[in-house]
Order: C-alpha cells, then sequence, then structure tokens
C-alpha cells in the first residue's frame, strides 16, 4: 500500500509513542509511518499532519479511534473507583467522581474526519481502530483520494470491513501492545496467536485479496517475524513495540525504563482503559485488573489522573506499560535504523536480539 520500498509499517501509539520525528523517519527508511490520531482535538491532529509534512515529503497514515456505543455500567465502575483509591492516594491522584466521567466521549471522531477531508492536501491514509468507520466516512475520504484501512482481529470482522469497501486491513493478533482492536469493546478477544488468525482471515477474504491490502500485526519484533509473517501471505507487517526506545518516540521516560529493564512478563488487562490491552505486569493490574469493568471510555478516563501521577512519580507499578509479548526484545536506536533492521538490514544494531 503506497508506494514504498521496505514492507515495515510503525504502529500508531496514542497516547505519546508516536511522534511527527517517529513517523517522518520510518517514512523516510522506506517504511510506513503513523500518526496516532487517537486522544487528540482535531486542532492538535492538523498541527502533527503539518508538522510530519514539514520533517518529509513521503506518505504517512494517520490512525482514529471509531467512538464506542456507551457502556453504561455506572455501579460496576463506581466499585471499581473504591478499588483504585488507594493506589491513586498513594501517588497523589484526585479521582474523578463517576458523574463526572465523559460518558459519551466520541474522541472527536466526526471533527476529525472532516477536519482531515479539508485539508489542502488530504492524507494519503487513514486507518480505524476499535469498530469500522461509516460508509459514508469511507466514500467522504475516498473522494478527497485517500486510502482507508480497518483494524480487524477475526474473520467476522474482516468481511464486515471488507463489505464498506475499504482498501485494507490490519490484522491485529493477541500478541500486540496495547489495545486490541475489537470491534465490540464487550467482547472478549480472539486469542489464536497472529500465526493462526493471519491465514484465517486471509481465506475469509480470498474472493477480494486481490483489491485488497492485508498488514499483519502483533508480537512483530525481530526480521524473522517479518519475514514469517510476509510468507503467509502479509503484504507488510506493523511493529510497534520494537519502536518504543526509539531516538524518535515519545515515550514517556517511566514507561521506557519499565521496557528496557525487561525482567517483566506481559498480561492482557482491562485495568487501566476498560478496554482489553497487552501490558507489562505491574502492581495494579495483577492485584486488580480483574475487577475492572469493561466500559470504555469512561475507565480510561477515570484512571487517566492516576496513571499521570505515576507517570510523574516514576512508578511503573501504577501505569499502564503497553508492550507486545516479545517485549524483552526491543533496540534503541535511530527509528530509520530499527526500521531497516526489521526489513532485514543493519542487524548490528541489535545484536543481543535472536534474530526467531
Amino acid at each position: 500500500m503506497l508506494d514504498r520500498t521496505l514492507p515495515i509499517v510503525q504502529a500508531p501509539m496514542a497516547g505519546g509513542p508516536s511522534t511527527p520525528e517517529l513517523a517522518a523517519a520510518v517514512a523516510g527508511a522506506g517504511g510506513l509511518g503513523y500518526i496516532a490520531g487517537g486522544y487528540l482535538t482535531p486542532e492538535r491532529l492538523l498541527e502533527a499532519v503539518r508538522a510530519t509534512r514539514g520533517l518529509t515529503a513521503e506518505p504517512f497514515g494517520i490512525n482514529l479511534f471509531v467512538p464506542s456505543p456507551e457502556a453504561g455500567q455506572r455501579a460496576a465502575v463506581g466499585a471499581y473507583r473504591q478499588r483504585l483509591l488507594p493506589h491513586a492516594e498513594r501517588v497523589g491522584a484526585s479521582l474523578p467522581g463517576v458523574d463526572e466521567l465523559p460518558w459519551d466521549d466520541d474522541d472527536h471522531y466526526r471533527a476529525k474526519i472532516d477536519a482531515l477531508c479539508a485539508l489542502e492536501t488530504p492524507p494519503a491514509l487513514v486507518s480505524f481502530t476499535f469498530g469500522l468507520p461509516g460508509h459514508d466516512d469511507v466514500a467522504q475520504l475516498r473522494a478527497r483520494g485517500t486510502l482507508t484501512v480497518a483494524t480487524v482481529t477475526d474473520e467476522a470482522e474482516a468481511r464486515a470491513a471488507v463489505a464498506l469497501g475499504v482498501d485494507g486491513l490490519c490484522v491485529q493478533g493477541p500478541e500486540a501492545g496495547g489495545h486490541r482492536g475489537t470491534h465490540d469493546a464487550l467482547a472478549d478477544p480472539d486469542t489464536r496467536p497472529l500465526a493462526e488468525l493471519l491465514p484465517a482471515v486471509l481465506d475469509a477474504v480470498a474472493d477480494v485479496r486481490g483489491r485488497l491490502n492485508v498488514t499483519a500485526a502483533g508480537g512483530i519484533d525481530t526480521p524473522g517475524h517479518v519475514r514469517l509473517m510476509l510468507g503467509l501471505g502479509a503484504d507488510d507487517v506493523q511493529a510497534g513495540t520494537a519502536y518504543l526506545l526509539a531516538d524518535e518516540a515519545g515515550t514517556n521516560r517511566t514507561h521506557a525504563a519499565a521496557v528496557a529493564a525487561g525482567g517483566r512478563g506481559t498480561l492482557v488487562t482491562r485495568a487501566f482503559t476498560g478496554r482489553p490491552a497487552r501490558a507489562l505486569a505491574n502492581a495494579l493490574a495483577l492485584e486488580i485488573g480483574d475487577a475492572a469493568p469493561a466500559a470504555y471510555p469512561a475507565v480510561h478516563h477515570l484512571t487517566r489522573p492516576l496513571r499521570a501521577a505515576a507517570a510523574g512519580a516514576g512508578d511503573p507499578e501504577l501505569l499502564h506499560l503497553w508492550a507486545g509479548a516479545n517485549c524483552s526484545r526491543v533496540p534503541a536506536a535511530p527509528a530509520a535504523e530499527i526500521t531497516r533492521w526489521l526489513a532485514g538490514g543493519d542487524a548490528a544494531i541489535a545484536t543481543d536480539i535472536t534474530d526467531e
């Protein structure tokens, strides 16, 4: 998808790690860089687009969160708030009351699409996570010459995306760090490893495969993993955790230090946002993660002050340490070198990482 020399896609990592500098560096190396539009206002998203365009003439993508229907569960969120209070007190954080939470938050979804389409030079590519765009959204972007990609986590989601006429699928396996892009926030995600999920999705969309770009995502952190996914039929691969320690990444210091230190396994938890997400295991996820209700974005807003305080205090035990299943192997290097290494070159940047 798009005119690139390397089959490497930098995952959009909302909340800090994705920066204009990171997207531009990956694009400049021949891959596809992404601006993470999640949690940004339309104005800040346009600022990021302008900043990236100021750094590279290469095309890059923009990722948007599709809003979820309000899950309600006020009583469950209130009970979870009580469980969080001792942890919040530990770092001096004040949690909002249940009635103060923006239960109808849509992450400025419609305004962002309108803003992107109003640009004199529209974006080359817009991808969607947490659900599917509407038919009108796809048509509006297509009219401006923008390609669209849907994140999918099983065959049913893939078929629904194809029915919309999107140009590409990002098939996200359970190994992926951060949020799983399931379309139903209440559902438990598919647990088949990416090496099983990808062929199943490819088979489900075989009748339109010729017009569809398929990206494999989830736990891809070495050249060997890249070769495996390309061999299974993916057109390109998406890596996120592999870029967390890149020079150009905006990963906060507490998160980066935990990734660099290693020694932690990962788990999938709703503890921090109410949506299933893979993170480094820490005290909050282990102690009360099972009590977190499936209420996104309410839980995200509830825990935001706690997470911000933990990051500022350098406390990794209360922070959402998003990371993929293979997070013990993360190179610290310029993003362009990481991109070329994943594609099979510059292996010297990660001599301690086994290529498997």
